[in-house]
């Protein structure tokens, strides 16, 4: 068979791909991953009481707004990974900027506290728990993202799981915020950030074994 005659062949009947098709998907996955992590938060952990008086204080939005923000560039760096060919490019520094300002205000608030009270505002009363749950309240958010990349054509399996880890972790996060008392920036600059990067390691590491074409 000639070569020409194959690639006939191979593209006979081939439909084109409509142009809306990524974000489709993952809009889909973000409609049950969602719904899925705000269920099992209010079934297994419980909102927390007081969070309409909490909501007026500005270090209480400093929780959802890291959170929204690395999950906004978790989405674009994995609708980007989801084509093939696709490179990052500044979406790296979007995805670094969130967690190096919370570092940054967690290192000044440091910086001014004294010596005896910065063990407490590491710590907390939480850390224990804190990034295991948002990594439970990833998994329903983990398992659609995978599904969404899964129907598409990521190339670079390892960075793919670990941005669809990195998007459910973000997201766990957000929702988790409803649960967690914390408010202090190195707090979260510890144990938020620990439990966002436990499923994107999971994600990097299962990438290559579940998104295999």
């Amino acid at each position: 068979m000639k070569t020409d005659e194959l690639v006939s062949l191979l593209s006979a009947g081939v439909a084109p791909v409509p142009a809306n098709t990524v974000g489709r998907r993952f809009a889909l996955a973000m409609g049950w991953g969602l719904p899925g992590a705000m269920l099992l938060l209010v079934m297994v952990l419980g909102i927390r009481p007081g969070l309409a008086e909490e909501a007026g204080t500005l270090m209480f939005w400093l929780k959802p707004g890291f959170a929204a923000a690395l999950a906004l560039a978790g989405l674009v760096a994995a609708e980007r990974l989801a084509r093939p060919g696709m490179r990052l490019g500044r979406v790296n520094a979007a995805l670094a900027l969130p967690v190096l300002l919370l570092w940054l205000i967690a290192a000044l608030v440091l910086a001014n506290a004294a010596p005896a009270q910065r063990a407490a505002l590491i710590l907390g009363e939480t850390w224990k728990s804190c990034p295991f749950n948002i990594a439970l309240l990833s998994l329903p958010l983990f398992a659609s993202t995978l599904w969404a990349l899964k129907g598409l054509a990521p190339t670079r399996l390892a960075l793919a799981g670990a941005s669809a880890g990195l998007l459910s972790g973000a997201l766990g996060a957000l929702v988790y915020s409803l649960h967690c008392p914390e408010s202090a920036a190195p707090f979260l600059a510890v144990w938020y950030v620990l439990g966002i990067a436990i499923p994107t390691l999971a994600g990097a590491l299962l990438g290559p074994r579940v998104l295999r074409w």
